[in-house]
């Protein structure tokens, strides 16, 4: 069964930091493109992180500077480390997995049910 697991939010201070993880399982992923994902109230879901089968990068704008995304093929995990957080990163980030072409985004597969993250200032 392909299931997608994000832990690692909670609340903290504007400024502060959090790790996100993903755990993965039921699939290949190693050959997988994987991205982060955040939905703000209000809001719709936006691509916020990505990462490529040879752990090529892409971030948006709003975070770069401030996240980084790596993977742990051999154990299936990926993370979103997250510094310099702001009122606006608020929200509920949602690990995915699915398809790129030269690094870029294309479609997801598959996606976890999201951890909730909260920044207060």
């Amino acid at each position: 069964q392909v299931q997608l697991v994000e832990s690692g939010g909670g609340s903290v201070q504007a400024g502060g930091s959090l790790r996100l993880s993903c755990a993965a399982s039921g699939y290949r992923y190693d050959t997988l493109c994987m991205g982060w994902f955040r939905e703000a109230p209000g809001k719709e879901r936006e691509r916020v992180a990505t990462i490529d089968s040879i752990s090529r990068t892409t971030y948006a704008d709003s975070v770069k500077g401030r996240f980084t995304f790596t993977r742990d093929n051999p154990k299936n995990v990926w993370f979103l480390q997250m510094s310099g957080l702001k009122d606006e990163d608020t929200g509920t980030y949602y690990c995915a997995a699915g398809s790129c072409i030269n690094g870029d985004w294309v479609d997801a597969y598959y996606w976890g049910k999201g951890t909730r993250v909260t920044i207060s200032s």
